[in-house]
């Protein structure tokens, strides 16, 4: 494609497409968006993901089973329902049931983006959407952190945001009932991408992408509906609202790379805040 036309969505079914990469007693699909991946890993108990070298941090969601997360002479055995982020350099995690691992990268890790099928989609650089960033170190250094979701739930509202140096994961309360279509929430982002991960439950995804001076560059909006585990990544200016649409539990994954500036500029919006100190001056990584 080039860079005058605007930019497809990816809608990554994993239930219906082969995964990228397999192991013994591992599946692994892979999805990118412009600053960051997305892996998603059917695993049986036993069955070992390993880095080495992995050149910045990345999150590790387990939405069901457990398993031992090790990065150098740290080591956790991390529960269902927890969020972890692990540090540069190598790493090492082993399911301890079966059931899916989820983990996501930042674009720096290439030998992951080069093996995405939708690899394609980013081959203009994607000019829209702002750089990746590199924000500060955590105050007391890089190491295994870990989070307990239920411990995070605030009664103001349905998310849960946590951020590293490069990526932010905004972990949504799950959802028992279809969402009041009368309810939605509508809106964009003017330079950065969303990827919604679905982990349980069906989704609809709308989306609206806005009109040019050029009718030939106009799309047809897009109201799609997914399963689940399927990562959907939503082009930066595109209009766009999601709604759980089974009955039983729903539950959706929001990505960001960099991490959003105006979540993390509201007091208590981002859990692990204190963690990860705000940029001065955000400057390209």
């Amino acid at each position: 494609m080039t860079a005058s036309l605007p930019r497809s969505a990816t809608y990554a079914a994993h239930y219906e497409q082969p995964p990228q990469q397999e192991g013994p007693g591992c599946r692994t699909w892979l999805t990118r968006g412009a600053n960051f991946v997305v892996a998603v890993s059917e695993v049986r108990a036993g069955a070992v993901l390993e880095r080495t070298g992995n050149p910045d941090e990345y999150f590790v969601f387990l939405p069901a089973n457990q398993a031992r997360i090790t990065a150098g002479a740290d080591s956790i055995d991390a529960n269902a329902e927890t969020l972890t982020i692990v540090p540069p350099g190598a790493s090492r995690i082993e399911a301890l049931g079966d059931g899916h691992i989820v983990r996501v990268f930042s674009r720096l890790n290439t030998d992951l983006l080069d093996a995405c099928p939708n690899a394609g989609i980013y081959a203009d650089g994607a000019p829209e959407v702002a750089p990746l960033v590199s924000w500060p170190d955590p105050v007391d250094g890089f190491r295994l952190r870990h989070y307990v979701l239920a411990d995070h739930v605030r009664p103001d509202s349905n998310m849960r945001i946590f951020r590293s140096c490069n990526l932010m994961v905004n972990v949504l309360n799950k959802r028992t009932t279809p969402r009041d279509p009368a309810k939605l929430s509508p809106h964009s982002h003017t330079d950065f991408e969303q990827a919604s991960l679905a982990i349980q439950g069906t989704y609809t995804h709308h989306l609206r992408w806005p009109w040019t001076p050029d009718m030939n560059q106009w799309r047809d909006d897009e109201h799609v509906t997914v399963g689940s585990p399927s990562v959907t990544v939503i082009p930066a200016k595109v209009l766009h609202t999601s709604a759980n649409v089974s009955e039983g539990d729903c539950w959706l994954v929001d990505i960001f790379g960099p991490p959003r500036m105006d979540f993390s500029s509201k007091p208590g919006m981002v859990c692990n805040a204190d963690d990860y100190p705000m940029p001065l001056v955000v400057a390209p990584s």
